[in-house]
């Protein structure tokens, strides 16, 4: 599907393109709130700076669970922290989180793969919007559904192409590989992803088959 080093290099390129923003606010911030002429300026850049390291703070926080060897844990996962953690990385973006969980188990697996079906519905909704994730038991096994609402939500062509584990036209890329790493994950777990457009306000990204033991 990937090379192993092309999977890394680009997660590694997608996880700094995620931080870089807040990131870079945080140092215009230590900028502007060195001239001590302007007390008005030098307000804003506090306030920047507080915004810019609680961002950076909370998307680095999740991406270490999304990505990283937390989410590799064994035994069951806290889902209040993985709740939290994901509202705080949605609230740097433009999209809110809505819960509707009825499951018996998560797993740390569990909860990594429902973390990268949300950064689907996240890049679905370019001008924001709700994000809804359904977890249920079902008799084939786990299920999980991140719904986007939104104005103009769409499914990325690349997104449909990962997820069927289907390299892009243009090819893999930091932009591109996320998807293809959250099917990697459902494989692990004996799942397939399906992502759907619902007319131009919702977009649709179930998991269904989920093993339950992670």
């Amino acid at each position: 599907m990937i090379e192993p080093a092309l999977l890394t290099a680009y997660v590694a390129s997608r996880i700094c393109h995620d931080v870089v923003s807040p990131v870079s606010s945080v140092t215009s911030a230590l900028d502007l709130i060195n001239d001590p002429n302007d007390p008005e300026m030098r307000a804003s850049a506090e306030e920047l700076l507080h915004k810019g390291a609680a961002d950076a703070a909370a998307r680095i926080e999740f991406l270490r669970y999304a990505y990283g060897t937390i989410g590799l844990s064994d035994g069951a996962a806290d889902i209040h922290e993985a709740k939290r953690l994901t509202e705080g990385f949605a609230a740097t973006h433009k999209p809110s989180i809505e819960w509707d969980i009825e499951a018996d188990h998560l797993s740390f697996s569990h909860a990594r793969l429902m973390m990268n079906l949300v950064l689907i519905g996240i890049d679905s909704l370019p001008r924001g919007g709700v994000i809804g994730v359904k977890i249920r038991n079902a008799s084939e096994g786990l299920q999980i559904t991140v719904s986007a609402r939104g104005m103009r939500a769409r499914v990325n062509p690349h997104v449909t192409a990962a997820i069927e584990g289907t390299e892009p036209e243009d090819g893999w890329s930091a932009r591109t590989i996320q998807p293809l790493f959250a099917r990697m994950i459902a494989d692990n777990l004996g799942a397939r992803i399906a992502a759907t457009a619902v007319g131009d306000e919702q977009v649709t990204v179930s998991c269904m088959g989920i093993r339950a033991e992670g």
